[in-house]
């Protein structure tokens, strides 16, 4: 994403975050494990959503990189989210999730991922995103979603 600066210390989170408001972006609604990955952000453009995230010392592994989990979180999430924007379905389940980490991501980095439909049938959902860092590609991911009959 250009135009927006990593965030290096606990002060340029909240330039971060500033920066990510001031260009349309706004915190996603989230609850239970999402809440304790977040904040998410998002926001429309050319009716396509993008998504976003601070990464923060929390998403950090062993090596003090991004942990993976996080990345493989954000990119269902981001799916997920994409495949219920453009089906107007609000009941989806990830039934298939293919990641491949291509680069790994440091701690203050903002990641971006904009996903695309692939396919829509009357069930399934094939979505694809790379989640980035400016123009680094971090992980590439494949998501099936299956939409479910509201109960």
């Amino acid at each position: 994403m250009e135009g927006v600066i990593s965030a290096q210390s606990k002060d340029d989170k909240i330039t971060a975050a500033d920066k990510l408001k001031a260009s349309g972006w706004s915190i996603a609604d989230t609850t239970g494990f999402l809440s304790l990955v977040g904040p998410l952000w998002q926001r429309l453009v050319d009716g396509e959503l993008e998504f976003a995230i601070i990464t923060e010392d929390k998403h950090h592994n062993r090596r003090g990189l991004v942990q993976g989990g996080l990345l493989m979180t954000f990119a269902d999430r981001s799916c997920g989210m994409t495949a219920r924007h453009v089906s107007g379905k609000q009941t989806l389940a990830t039934v298939q999730l293919d990641t491949h980490f291509v680069e790994a991501g440091k701690i203050g980095e903002i990641l971006v991922s904009k996903p695309r439909v692939v396919r829509s049938t009357r069930s399934l959902i094939f979505v694809s995103t790379e989640v980035k860092v400016d123009k680094r590609c971090i992980a590439m991911a494949n998501g099936v979603f299956k939409i479910l009959k509201n109960e």
